[in-house]
C-alpha cells in the first residue's frame, strides 16, 4: 500500500513553531501597535497610499481612544520619524511642561515628598500638537482623515476587552473619586464587562470639533492643520481646560496653552556595531537604552548565550549602571546640563563595563559614573529603601505604535497618560496630561519641578538604522521596564537571529534597583524581576549572586508589550511582531 502523502503534514516535525503567533511579513508596508484596532486604523491609511507618518498619527490617536485609562488624547506622544529620502531621523518632543504659575511650595504642602495626585500634577498637553505637527511637516493627509478612526471609536464605541476591563477595575477607586472619570469609565458605578460597548462621546465631540475647525478653515493644507491645532490650544478646548483650573485651584491658564508648540529636534543616537540606534533627548529615558547598548557592545553576548545565567546577570547589571546615571543626570536639557554625549561614548562605556562583576550583583543602586571625568553629581536624593519583600509597584503604563511605508519611511511613537489620577475636564472627555507625577520635589534633583520645565518622561520610542537605511522600529509600554524590554528584543533579533515575533515573546527580565520613575518613587535594592520560566532554570543561582529576585508569571504584562518592525536589509522584506503579553497586533502587506 502506498504511503499517504498527507500523513506528516501536521506533525511537530513538519511544522515547528517558536512563537505563539506568526511573524507578519510583507513586501510594501507594515504596522504594529498595542491594540489590534489601532493597527487596523494604520493599515487603512497605508492601503489608501498614505505614508508612514499619516498611518502612525492615525494609529496614535486611535490608541488614545482604545486604551484611554493609560493613554490620554491630551497626554504625551514622544515621536521619532525616519525620512528615507534624507536618510535622517527627527524627534518630535511630544511632552508638555509645568505651567507658568506652578507653585512648588504648594506641591510640597499638599504632597509632601511627591507630587500630589489630582489637578496639581497637570502639565501642558502635548499629544494633539505633536500629531498635527507631524502631519503638517511630514505627512500628506488631512487631520480629518487621520482622526476619523479615533472619532468613530470614541463616538460609536468598541467592545470592552479583558486588559482594559482588568486595568479599570484594578484602580476603580481612582476613577470613582472624580465624577467625570467615574461617569465615563464606570457608568452606573460599575466597570463595563468584556464584550460590552464602551463609548466616550464627549471625547468624540472634542475630536469632531477639531475636524470641523479644519473643514471650515480657509487656506492651504498647512493652514488648515494649524487651525485644528488652534481649536485645541487657543479655542474652545483651551478655554474649558483653563476655566476648570481656575475654578478648582489648578495652575494652568489659557496663556500656557496658547504658547505651546512641539519642538522638532534632532534625535540622540549611538553606534552599536553595524546599527545606528536613535532615541529622543534626555527629557525622556531613551538615552538609558543607548548607554546600556554601549556598555554591552564590548561583550561577547553570543558566547554568553541567550538567557543563560551569565547573560541575564550581565544585562541586569548593565541596566543597574545606566539607571543610576538616569537618577543622577537626566532632566529637561533646557534646565539641566545632561552629559548625553559622554554617557554614550566609547570610553565611558568601557569604564562602566569594567564595573560589572561576573560573579556578584551590585545588590543596590550603584554610584553614578563620572561621565565628565572630573566631577560627580552632588548628593541628589536621600533614597529610601522599600522592604525587600515588597513587590515592584504596578506602573501606570502606556502604549506603543510603529509604521513603515513602501518608500522606506518609518514612524515610532509612545503615547501615554492616565485617567485615574487626575480629573477629566467636563464636556471634553480629556484627562489632561498628569505627567507631573514623574517630577521630583527634592531640591537640586535634575528632575525637580520648576515652572516651564518638563518632567523626565518614561515613554521613549526607538528607531534603528543599518547602512543609513531603516532597520527597526520598536517600543513598548511598561514604565521603567520599557528600555529593558526593548533592548532584549533588539538583541534577540540582531545578536541571536530570531524572527520578530519570537523575539518579542521570549522570556524577559527587569532590573528595579533604583527609584521608580512614578510617585512615590519606590526603591528596592538589588531587585531583579524575571519571568517564571527563567526563574525555574536560573532563579536560585541569580539569588546566590546577590540579586533580590521577584518572579513574574510567564508572559507577564509587567514585562512590557513590545511591538516592532524590522527590515531585512538584503531582501527589503518587512517583518512585524506584537507582544502576546498584551493586546498588541501586527500587520503587513
Amino acid at each position: 500500500m502506498s504511503k499517504n502523502i498527507w500523513s506528516n503534514l501536521y506533525t511537530d516535525e513538519a511544522q515547528p513553531r517558536d512563537s505563539w503567533r506568526p511573524t507578519m511579513a510583507g513586501c510594501r508596508y507594515a504596522a504594529a501597535t498595542g491594540h489590534y484596532l489601532g493597527t487596523q486604523a494604520a493599515m487603512r491609511i497605508l492601503d489608501r497610499g498614505g505614508n508612514a507618518v499619516d498611518a502612525g498619527v492615525t494609529a496614535a490617536m486611535a490608541l488614545a481612544v482604545l486604551q484611554p485609562n493609560i493613554v490620554s488624547f491630551a497626554g504625551v506622544a514622544p515621536t521619532l520619524v525616519y525620512l528615507h529620502q534624507e536618510q535622517r531621523v527627527v524627534s518630535l518632543a511630544g511632552l508638555g511642561y509645568w505651567p507658568a504659575a506652578t507653585d512648588v511650595k504648594r506641591l510640597i504642602e499638599e504632597g509632601g515628598e511627591v507630587v500630589p495626585e489630582g489637578i496639581l500634577r497637570t502639565v501642558i498637553p502635548a499629544a494633539p500638537a505633536t500629531h498635527v505637527e507631524a502631519l503638517r511637516r511630514f505627512g500628506t493627509i488631512s487631520f480629518e482623515e487621520a482622526a476619523t478612526p479615533a472619532l468613530e471609536l470614541a463616538r460609536d464605541g468598541f467592545p470592552m476587552y479583558p486588559l482594559l476591563e482588568h486595568n479599570i477595575e484594578s484602580v476603580k477607586g481612582g476613577f470613582d473619586r472624580y465624577s467625570e472619570n467615574a461617569r465615563i469609565f464606570r457608568p452606573g458605578g460599575r466597570t463595563p464587562k468584556v464584550g460590552e460597548l464602551f463609548r466616550q462621546e464627549d471625547l468624540g465631540r472634542t475630536i469632531a470639533g477639531m475636524i470641523e475647525a479644519e473643514r471650515q478653515a480657509r487656506g492651504d493644507r498647512d493652514r488648515k492643520l494649524r487651525v485644528a491645532h488652534e481649536y485645541f490650544y487657543r479655542g474652545p478646548i483651551a478655554q474649558k481646560i483653563a476655566d476648570y483650573h481656575a475654578q478648582h485651584g489648578g495652575f494652568m491658564t489659557k496663556d500656557d496653552l496658547a504658547g505651546f508648540e512641539v519642538p522638532v529636534e534632532n534625535s540622540v543616537r549611538c553606534r552599536y556595531k553595524e546599527l545606528e540606534v536613535h532615541v529622543c533627548d534626555a527629557w525622556c529615558q531613551g538615552v538609558v537604552l543607548l548607554e546600556t547598548l554601549k556598555i554591552l557592545e564590548g561583550m561577547d553576548l553570543k558566547k554568553l548565550g541567550h538567557n543563560t545565567l551569565e547573560y541575564v546577570h550581565t544585562i541586569g547589571e548593565a541596566f543597574a549602571l545606566s539607571f543610576a546615571d538616569r537618577e543622577a543626570y537626566f532632566g529637561d536639557p533646557r534646565f539641566v546640563e545632561v552629559p548625553t554625549a559622554q554617557l554614550i561614548s566609547e570610553a565611558y562605556a568601557a569604564a562602566q563595563c569594567a564595573r560589572i562583576r561576573s560573579d556578584r550583583a551590585f545588590g543596590e543602586m550603584p554610584a553614578p559614573g563620572d561621565p565628565w571625568g572630573n566631577r560627580r553629581p552632588a548628593s541628589i536624593l536621600k533614597v529610601r529603601s522599600a522592604a525587600s519583600a515588597a513587590s515592584v509597584m504596578p506602573m501606570p503604563d502606556t502604549i506603543y505604535g510603529c509604521t513603515v511605508d513602501a518608500e522606506g519611511n518609518a514612524y515610532s511613537v509612545t503615547p501615554s497618560d492616565n485617567a485615574n489620577d487626575t480629573p477629566i475636564i467636563p464636556g471634553t472627555g480629556l484627562a489632561v496630561s498628569s505627567r507631573g507625577n514623574q517630577s521630583r520635589l527634592a531640591k537640586g534633583h535634575p528632575n525637580e519641578v520648576k515652572p516651564g520645565k518638563r518632567p523626565r518622561l518614561t515613554p521613549a520610542p526607538a528607531l534603528a538604522l543599518r547602512g543609513g537605511k531603516f532597520y527597526m522600529a520598536l517600543g513598548t509600554p511598561g514604565g521603567d521596564v520599557q528600555m529593558q524590554a526593548m533592548l532584549q528584543v533588539l538583541l534577540n533579533v540582531y545578536e541571536f537571529n530570531m524572527s520578530m515575533q519570537t523575539a518579542v515573546e521570549k522570556p524577559r527580565v527587569g532590573n528595579f534597583s533604583y527609584p521608580n520613575s512614578f510617585a512615590p518613587h519606590q526603591y528596592i535594592p538589588g531587585r531583579l524581576c524575571v519571568e517564571k520560566s527563567l526563574a525555574d532554570t536560573i532563579g536560585a543561582r541569580l539569588q546566590a549572586m546577590g540579586h533580590d529576585l521577584e518572579v513574574w508569571p510567564e508572559r507577564s504584562p509587567k514585562a512590557g508589550g513590545v511591538c516592532a518592525i524590522v527590515q531585512d536589509t538584503a531582501t527589503g522584506l518587512l517583518y512585524a511582531g506584537a507582544d502576546c503579553r498584551r493586546e498588541g497586533s501586527a500587520s503587513a502587506w
